[in-house]
């Protein structure tokens, strides 16, 4: 049936404090058994699961490269990737920060996946060119912060929809057939389960982040990931279960007080 407002709400409330609990206690499993476990680091340098010195260009490329051979295994072809640094404090040194790098990847390897699939289909849908555009990424540390955006041709996103990419469920591709369907012997699909953005989001958010999408319809998109620059700033953000959360869930009195957009 149809899902009231409070409701979805209240789904999207409990699913975000759920995955990043589930994000932290993976964190902390992973961590202890790489620093005290048999387990040998991917990296000499790496401190359990972190590492200090996070090249952030190396993880672009990395997820790129992948996101390019899953979409050309779906597509039969991708956009190239434009990449430009700027960094800010040391003009000279290569773009790094403390930082897990499983997160980061995560968070690139979704948005080049979105940004690619938007891409090639609009071009399909417009005829407008037979040379795909690149993504372009933009990679830009300062003082506080570590930005990085990455621009699309791929069309846009109506604002009617802007709303809802962050929503558990919803994507703007088709429903995909089970990977454990019998039946399913196709390629792997890029898009459609709805839970992309979402998680990356959170794993942004983690170490107080954050991911923006800014979209021109009839364009393409804008993701901003914003990460902190400096160690002592980049603290966890974690869900408290108080009453403030209690009171969120069994609250069933919400009512919107303006009016209803068409």
């Amino acid at each position: 049936g149809h899902v009231k407002e409070y409701e979805e709400s209240q789904i999207q409330y409990f699913l975000n404090r759920f995955y990043l609990s589930r994000i932290s206690i993976r964190l902390l499993i992973y961590q202890h058994t790489m620093c005290f476990g048999d387990e040998v680091p991917l990296h000499p340098t790496h401190l359990g699961f972190v590492d200090p010195s996070c090249l952030v260009e190396d993880i672009i490329k990395d997820a790129f490269e992948n996101a390019q051979f899953l979409c050309e295994g779906y597509y039969l072809q991708a956009p190239p990737l434009e990449l430009r640094r700027t960094n800010a404090i040391n003009p000279d040194e290569p773009i790094a920060i403390a930082y897990v790098p499983s997160h980061l990847y995560h968070i690139m390897f979704e948005l080049f996946k979105n940004s690619m699939r938007a891409t090639i289909e609009h071009l399909e849908s417009t005829k407008s060119s037979s040379v795909l555009p690149p993504v372009v990424v933009d990679v830009v540390k300062a003082k506080e912060d570590l930005t990085i955006r990455i621009s699309d041709r791929g069309g846009g996103i109506p604002r009617s929809k802007a709303d809802k990419i962050f929503r558990y469920m919803y994507s703007t591709a088709p429903r995909p057939v089970s990977l454990t369907d019998a039946q399913h012997s196709g390629p792997t699909p890029l898009a459609g389960f709805g839970y992309g953005l979402p998680i990356s989001r959170l794993y942004a958010r983690y170490f107080n982040g954050d991911l923006e999408i800014h979209s021109i319809d009839g364009h393409g998109t804008d993701a901003y990931i914003y990460l902190q620059a400096v160690e002592d700033h980049a603290s966890e953000w974690l869900p408290i279960c108080n009453r403030a959360a209690y009171e969120y869930y069994v609250s069933r009195k919400y009512q919107s007080d303006w009016t209803k957009r068409k």
